[in-house]
């Protein structure tokens, strides 16, 4: 049903939309990420499933592609799609699962860990340059993008 006077915006003003400036704010970081990335011919979606391998790898054992999707809280065929990809440029090993045939286990090279050492010391540079515009509330804006995340998980 439409209303025959038009849209209507419980808000004054636009920038009070919390949905517009989470568009907004999202897509200068991704900008900001694209910057810090290239030097390193990485994507951004290639950084967080190097990243997601490489953490999981140290504090779990060697993940799945499952495992790194659903740390990364990807999709399922773009996660394998974009590992294939890493793995063509030799910066990780897809490796067959001891226990699961249909299961592969992502083991990062010695040229991923290298690519991956430069490119997560410029992301964590450029997050801290972005993000401390927030100052000292940091700690609860991390705290209120984890609540959304846990509440709205699929």
């Amino acid at each position: 049903m439409t209303n025959p006077s038009g849209p209507v915006s419980r808000w004054q003003h636009a920038d009070q939309s919390v949905g517009l400036l989470l568009w907004q704010v999202t897509l200068a970081w991704q900008r900001a990420m694209r910057a810090a990335l290239e030097p390193h011919d990485l994507t951004h979606v290639q950084f967080v499933l190097l990243a997601s391998a490489w953490w999981l790898g140290e504090h779990e054992q060697p993940p799945t592609q499952q495992r790194i999707a659903d740390h990364a809280g990807t999709d399922t065929m773009m996660t394998s799609q974009v590992l294939r990809r890493l793995a063509a440029r030799q910066l990780i090993t897809r490796e067959l699962d001891e226990n699961d045939a249909r299961a592969k286990r992502i083991v990062l090279t010695e040229v991923g860990r290298s690519v991956l050492t430069d490119a997560l010391a410029d992301v964590e540079t450029t997050d801290a340059e972005f993000f401390g515009a927030l100052g000292r509330s940091g700690d609860s804006f991390v705290n209120g993008l984890t609540a959304l995340r846990d509440a709205h998980r699929g």
